[in-house]
């Protein structure tokens, strides 16, 4: 693979920033495929690996930069070309004509694949981003419910339509299910029972994943999950739980960072 190599300059890039964009991008592509052949043999849900950080929710910056866990979710239903036309022309601004010669396709194959993305994201997407002060809130609510395998607490603060999502795989078995689970009462029993069935004390320690405020839970000082909460848009109900305990996702996480 190579860039346009600028006239009378042998071995020149004409335009490096297209041509270090189309290296990322290729780079990308093949290491999602290689996800993709992993995933066939993953055992439970995916989740992407969480982004952790200090809780620095009032830095709105920070927060419009990153992508939500909840998001990242929703890219990874989209195929790698659909996916890559998405990020560039939404989140970097990149004309599809741009992007055309970086994914070697022509300019309405790439306004095929963005309108398919976008309508695909936006049929699926978080329609809110709840303030981040709610957002700690309601997380607070949540596991304090949650830890205590509280049902009646449980059900006032999910959703009717909520959907859990325990990313163990297949190592974490006891806080893991085989699939997404849906629906008020099924998701306040799943965690409810998980809970009684817990015999550590666990820490918790408030960090922003993915630009939100989450949780991190520790276990003798290393991590035990990664807790990300979507919320409802009148940010009072919990429409969408990420619990990523898979220990090969959370090795570099440190309680000190």
């Amino acid at each position: 693979m190579g860039g346009p190599q600028a006239a009378g300059a042998p071995g020149e890039i004409e335009n490096p920033r297209a041509y270090l964009v189309r290296i990322a991008v290729n780079t990308a592509l093949s290491r999602q495929a290689a996800i993709s052949r992993r995933r066939e043999t993953y055992v439970g849900p995916w989740l992407p690996e969480p982004l952790v950080a200090r809780d620095d929710a009032d830095d709105p910056a920070e927060r419009t930069e990153a992508v939500s866990m909840a998001l990242l979710v929703v890219l990874e239903t989209l195929t790698p070309l659909e996916r890559a036309v998405f990020v560039l022309h939404e989140v970097f601004g990149y004309a599809h004509t741009e992007i055309a010669p970086i994914l070697d396709r022509s300019p309405a194959a790439v306004r095929q694949l963005a309108h398919r993305a976008r309508e695909h994201v936006q049929a699926r997407r978080p329609r809110y981003q709840a303030d981040p002060k709610v957002q700690r809130q309601a997380t607070e609510r949540f596991l304090q419910a949650a830890l205590g395998a509280d049902l009646e607490a449980l059900m006032e603060i999910l959703a009717p339509d909520v959907t859990l999502w325990t990313d163990g795989g297949g190592k974490s078995k006891a806080t893991s299910a085989l699939r997404p689970i849906q629906g008020a009462d099924r998701v306040a029993r799943a965690i409810a029972g998980t809970t009684a069935r817990r015999p550590m004390e666990l820490d918790i320690i408030y960090r922003t994943v993915n630009g939100d405020p989450s949780a991190v839970l520790f276990n003798e000082d290393a991590p035990f999950a990664v807790m990300v909460l979507d919320l409802d848009p009148d940010g009072h109900r919990v429409r969408g739980v990420y619990a990523v305990t898979n220990p090969d996702k959370l090795a570099h996480i440190d309680e000190d960072d």
